[in-house]
């Protein structure tokens, strides 16, 4: 699979200087962290669970999580566990094929499901990438990382992985903070081989202090919850080899309602013609907001976003693919012969380019334009939007 797979080659030649690769469930765990993007959360009780999963595949969505936790009901469980089942069997039987499926997640809500649920699979276990695991703490974090080890070894896969779900609220409450990052911390790094990236439950932290955030409002301006996101990363997403992928937190919403505030969405990327109309229907949507936040969780340091609705995967991709000044800035910064430092002004000549500084974001900014691509100089997310969306 690739990003941007699902249109047309000679358009993706257009839009792109660089190509997202392809990429499987095989390929590096850091290529697949970086590589996750909007991963969308289904109910794992949706009667036509398979073919859901093959109609967003043609839409460009690369990751998927079938939720068995908050999503559902207590009483769904059961039901939602031989949906499952089923629905694995349907994509196993295709005729058609399952090349190109998103890479699988089951979010589960305790230990003892996820061998279960692999030794009933059987031979369609071959389509799960692995196991979203919530409210992980320490003390619970361990039982869960042990059964998906226990679940590989007995479904002969290479690899599960496990993406743990930060939600619970001694994050958020300031006096126990720091120990609960520290003890995820400890129990994550015992397991580095198998946690593909950490995951934020934001809505969770939100519902300690009963609040949730409008659509005009991102999650960075709830500071309560800003705070804990700072701090995730500092203990547990730095650059110094020792850090994990932490993905955005979802968006709640999908439909219009009254604003409060001005549209966030500027005017001026969106002033070739026919193209206000796109600003109006993100607008009216409520998508300039989330616009806004995956902005923001880049500039602070995450990647990738919880989806709960199939339209915000575009705008999430289209905003993760590097821009070609970023493209060459990073490409500057790490040519061997800038390898003892040094300053030197970007090739856009609009910035200041520090050699050591600026090493760890170029690398990063190099890896996700691997998974997500490089665009054409003259081509902006307005652009790469409008070609998603079209589909």
């Amino acid at each position: 699979m690739r990003h941007f797979g699902h249109i047309s080659p000679t358009v993706r030649k257009d839009l792109f200087h660089q190509e997202p690769a392809e990429f499987s469930v095989a390929s590096p765990a850091h290529t697949l962290a970086a590589a996750l993007g909007a991963t969308l959360y289904s109910p794992a009780t949706r009667p036509h669970l398979a073919a859901d999963i093959r109609k967003q595949a043609g839409r460009g969505v690369v990751s998927m999580v079938l939720c068995l936790e908050d999503s559902i009901s207590d009483s769904d469980v059961l039901g939602g566990e031989e949906n499952l089942v089923r629905q694995f069997a349907d994509l196993d039987a295709d005729p058609a094929g399952t090349e190109g499926l998103p890479l699988l997640f089951i979010r589960v809500r305790t230990p003892e499901q996820i061998p279960d649920l692999v030794r009933r699979l059987g031979g369609p276990v071959r389509h799960l990438a692995g196991f979203v695991l919530p409210k992980f703490t320490e003390s619970r974090g361990t039982a869960f990382l042990d059964a998906v080890a226990v679940a590989e070894s007995a479904s002969g896969l290479p690899r599960l992985y496990a993406m743990p779900v930060l939600e619970t609220p001694d994050l958020l409450h300031l006096e126990t903070r720091v120990e609960a990052l520290a003890g995820i911390s400890r129990t994550v790094n015992r397991y580095r081989e198998r946690v593909l990236a950490l995951r934020l439950g934001v809505t969770d932290f939100c519902s300690v202090y009963g609040l949730r955030r409008t659509p005009d409002m991102t999650a960075y301006d709830v500071q309560i919850v800003a705070g804990v996101i700072a701090d995730v990363v500092n203990v547990l997403s730095r650059a110094d080899g020792t850090g994990f992928t932490v993905t955005g937190p979802v968006w709640e919403y999908f439909r219009s309602q009254q604003r409060l505030f001005k549209p966030q969405l500027r005017r001026s990327p969106f002033l070739e013609e026919g193209v206000e109309e796109l600003r109006t229907a993100l607008i009216e949507h409520d998508l300039d907001g989330l616009l806004r936040e995956i902005e923001l969780d880049r500039a602070n340091g995450l990647l990738g976003k919880t989806c709960i609705h199939p339209a915000h995967v575009t705008p999430v991709h289209a905003l993760s693919v590097v821009s070609h000044e970023e493209f060459s800035d990073a490409q500057d910064i790490l040519r061997p012969e800038r390898g003892g430092g040094g300053v030197m002004r970007s090739v856009y000549t609009n910035k200041m380019n520090e050699v050591k500084p600026h090493r760890a974001w170029a690398e990063r900014t190099m890896l996700r334009a691997e998974v997500f691509g490089v665009a054409k100089e003259e081509v902006g997310f307005v652009d790469l939007l409008t070609a998603g969306l079209q589909v």
